[in-house]
């Protein structure tokens, strides 16, 4: 029972990893309608520039620990949101009315250019930050075997899942969400109303950039590293999650990604690790699958 109990706990902190990165995914999605590769590519991207600025920090400018953190997660979020907003204005806005094929080669393109990029800069170097935060507190004390979350895990559930709450309110809240619904739901009438639907567009995808930049520099400062592929596993990964939910609706594509890191944390604990991802993504594919037989459904 203590073992289950620690299982559900280690869940926790993946389930609001991929709910975090499927909320940002579907703000984006909402409006270009086409499957994209890149956002996983970003949270990647913003994992590894965090590295690196925290490692020019901490060797070159000899800045103690939390001031190097700090440094590099400013650093990271200026040049992932950048990159988003880059990539969305000058790429995806221009290809979002064309082929679903062709805004995945593109995304693909964009993905590639990000992690060579970042290799590149990092001279193949794979990097690692020190652990920190790394306590364990007591969530149920047995005395054979005590359920346990460290500081940083439970700090970074906290932030993501109040990220999500603060997104979804402000999407139900403010004028930009009412635009963004608006342009999601029916561009064309949108645009009869006075919205601009390039600036929404836009400024979808750079918010969407930022969620997974946030996201990336939480699960790098978690886990001490991210690869170099990291980028283009996650965006696969996260395509398929979002999609559990609805791509278009970011809550629920957020409560289907924390119940795929749920199915996923306890494969691990008590399946092979070998058929882990191979089991997850056949169950993804056949929930989609029907997903889009009952949509078109008569």
């Amino acid at each position: 029972m203590a073992y289950f109990l620690q299982q559900l706990a280690n869940a926790v902190p993946v389930a609001a990893l991929y709910a975090l990165l499927a909320f940002g995914y579907a703000i984006a999605f909402a409006v270009t309608r086409r499957a994209d590769l890149t956002y996983g590519a970003l949270f990647g991207f913003a994992g590894q520039v965090f590295l690196l600025f925290a490692d020019f920090a901490w060797n070159r400018l000899w800045l103690i620990l939390p001031a190097a953190l700090a440094f590099a997660a400013i650093f990271a979020l200026i040049y992932t949101a950048g990159a988003g907003l880059l990539v969305g204005r000058s790429v995806m806005r221009k290809l979002a009315d064309t082929s679903a094929n062709t805004v995945v080669v593109a995304s693909l393109g964009v993905a590639l250019v990000l992690m060579e990029l970042s290799r590149i800069a990092a001279n193949t170097r794979s990097l690692w930050l020190p652990p920190f935060f790394n306590t364990p507190l007591v969530l149920w004390g047995d005395a054979s075997f005590p359920v346990t979350l460290t500081i940083i895990q439970l700090a970074n559930t906290a932030i993501m899942l109040g990220l999500v709450a603060v997104g979804a309110l402000f999407l139900a809240r403010s004028a930009w969400g009412r635009a963004w619904r608006a342009v999601s739901d029916d561009p064309g009438a949108a645009a009869l109303c006075g919205i601009d639907g390039r600036r929404v567009f836009v400024s979808a995808y750079a918010l969407s950039a930022l969620l997974a930049a946030v996201a990336g520099i939480l699960a790098t400062s978690y886990y001490g590293n991210m690869d170099f592929g990291a980028g283009l596993v996650f965006g696969v990964k996260v395509l398929f999650i979002a999609a559990i939910g609805g791509q278009t609706s970011p809550l629920q594509a957020a409560a289907g990604a924390a119940l795929m890191g749920l199915g996923e944390t306890l494969w691990s604990a008590y399946g092979s690790m070998l058929w882990r991802d191979f089991a997850i993504f056949s169950v993804l594919v056949l929930l989609l699958v029907l997903f889009r037989r009952e949509r078109f459904q008569p």
